[in-house]
C-alpha cells in the first residue's frame, strides 16, 4: 500500500508550496495528460494516465512509495477523493484543493452561484441532469464525453435556455462561449467543459440580495402542500381537490431529476406542487384557459414548468420520456397511451367503480402493480360544525417494478 497519498487540485495556477513539496517526494503520479506534463512532476516518478479512477486507485493501493493524484479543480467536489477514500482501497488521503471548475466558470461569467444547482452529466445521468435544467433557472453542469453541451441542447428541445460554455478552464486553450440551447448542437465542444444553463422567469418573491441556503431559498415558496382552491386561479375541476392531490403526490413522489407529466392540468395546482419538489414538469391541456392558469400558478410558486396545449393522447407522442405521470383527464385511452411509455409510476382518478375497474385492468395488462382506494372527504363549516361539501372518488396508482422505484 502507498505510504502516503496526496490529491492535488489544479486550476491552472502555479502549484502551492504544499503541492510542490508533495510532487517532489512522489514516486507515483496519476493525472490527465496535461497534469503529467507539468514541470513539477518528477522525471523518476511512475506515471499513470488517469482514465478510470477505480483502476488508478487499485494501482495506488498496490504501490510501495509516495503517490500523488492530480485532478482539475477541487478534487473533493464531485471529484476523485470520494473514490480514493472508498473502503475497498484502504487509502488515507491528504487533499490540496484548488478553485473548483464550477467556481471558475461562474467567475468567467461574472455571476454569483450560491443560488445555482450543480449536477454531473454522464451517460447514466444525462437525462436527469437535463430535467434539473428544465426545473431551475440557474444550473451548472459538469459534463463528460457524450454528455456535453450538444446533448444537453438536444434534450432541452421545447425549453429555451442560454448556455455559457466554458472549455478547458485554466489552460491556454480556455474559451468561454454564450449560445442559446437550440444552437449548442451546431458546434463541436472541447473537453473538459462546464456549462452554465440559465433561463426561465425568476421565482416570485425571490430576495434581491440572495437567500441563505445554497441552491435556492425555500422561504419564497408557499408553506404547506395540497393547498386549497383559494391559493390558485380556480375553478377546480373534478379530481383536483386538495385531498386527492395530496394522495397523488404521495403516490408519485416527484423529486429532483424527474420529469413529471401532468395531463389535464386544469388549475395548475398539481403542476405547481410537483415542481416545488424539484421535479421538471410538462403540463398538458387542450383548454387554452387551463394552460394560462397553470402557467400563472407555476410562476407564483417559483416553478419552471413547460406548458403544452393539445389533446391527449396524440399530443404526448413528441414529449420526452416521463418518470412519473398524473392523468387528470382522458380516461382509459390516455392511461393506456401513458403506460405504453413505461413511466415508473402513474396516478389517476375515476368517478365510478366501473371506470376505476377499466383503468385498473388496463394498467395491469401493461405490467403495472395496481392499487385502488375509495377516497371520501367532507368539508365542515367550523362556525356551526355542519357539512359544507362532500367529495368521493377512486384513486388509482400503478407502479412498474422494472423501473427505478
Amino acid at each position: 500500500m502507498a505510504d502516503r497519498v496526496t490529491v492535488i487540485g489544479w486550476d491552472g495556477s502555479p502549484p502551492t508550496a504544499a503541492a510542490r513539496s508533495a510532487l517532489a517526494a512522489a514516486t507515483l503520479v496519476a493525472g490527465a495528460a496535461h497534469h503529467l506534463a507539468l514541470p513539477e512532476v518528477p522525471e523518476r516518478a511512475e506515471r499513470i494516465r488517469l482514465g478510470s479512477v477505480a483502476l488508478a486507485a487499485r494501482r495506488i493501493a498496490g504501490h510501495r512509495g509516495t503517490a500523488v493524484v492530480l485532478a482539475d479543480g477541487d478534487p473533493g467536489f464531485f471529484g476523485v477523493v470520494r473514490t480514493l477514500r472508498a473502503p475497498q482501497y484502504g487509502l488515507e488521503v491528504e487533499v490540496v484543493p484548488a478553485v473548483s471548475s464550477v467556481a471558475q466558470a461562474f467567475a468567467r461569467a461574472g455571476m454569483p452561484w450560491d443560488d445555482a444547482q450543480v449536477v454531473v452529466a454522464h451517460s447514466r445521468t444525462l437525462r436527469r441532469a437535463v430535467n434539473v435544467c428544465r426545473a431551475h433557472t440557474k444550473v451548472a453542469v459538469l459534463t463528460s464525453p457524450g454528455a456535453g453541451p450538444a446533448e444537453l441542447g438536444l434534450l432541452l428541445e421545447g425549453v429555451h435556455r442560454t448556455f455559457v460554455i466554458c472549455e478547458e478552464l485554466g489552460t491556454d486553450r480556455e474559451q468561454v462561449t454564450v449560445v442559446t440551447s437550440d444552437k449548442a448542437a451546431d458546434h463541436a465542444w472541447r473537453d473538459p467543459n462546464v456549462v452554465i444553463v440559465i433561463g426561465g422567469p425568476p421565482a416570485a418573491g425571490a430576495p434581491e440580495n440572495g437567500g441563505w441556503l445554497s441552491g435556492g431559498d425555500p422561504d419564497t415558496a408557499p408553506r404547506g402542500w395540497a393547498l386549497p382552491a383559494a391559493e390558485y386561479e380556480g375553478p377546480f375541476a373534478e379530481g383536483e381537490s386538495e385531498q386527492l392531490r395530496a394522495a397523488q403526490l404521495a403516490r408519485l413522489g416527484p423529486r429532483p431529476g424527474d420529469l413529471v407529466w401532468d395531463i389535464g392540468c386544469g388549475s395548475g395546482a398539481f403542476t405547481a406542487e410537483a415542481g416545488r419538489f424539484g421535479a421538471a414538469v410538462i403540463a398538458v391541456d387542450q383548454d387554452p384557459d387551463a394552460c394560462a392558469r397553470t402557467l400563472a400558478a407555476a410562476r407564483r410558486s417559483g416553478v419552471q414548468a413547460q406548458i403544452v396545449q393539445g389533446a391527449a393522447p396524440h399530443i404526448l407522442e413528441d414529449l420526452p420520456e416521463p418518470d412519473v405521470v398524473r392523468v387528470g383527464g382522458g380516461g382509459a385511452a390516455v392511461v393506456s397511451a401513458v403506460a405504453d411509455r413505461r413511466p415508473a409510476r402513474i396516478v389517476t382518478h375515476a368517478a365510478t367503480r366501473d371506470a376505476a375497474e377499466l383503468v385498473g385492468r388496463n394498467l395491469t395488462e401493461h405490467g403495472y402493480d395496481v392499487e385502488c382506494a375509495l377516497l371520501q372527504s367532507v368539508e365542515l363549516d367550523t362556525r356551526a360544525w355542519t357539512e359544507k361539501e362532500r367529495t368521493v372518488g377512486f384513486l388509482l396508482s400503478g407502479r412498474l417494478q422494472d423501473r427505478h422505484p
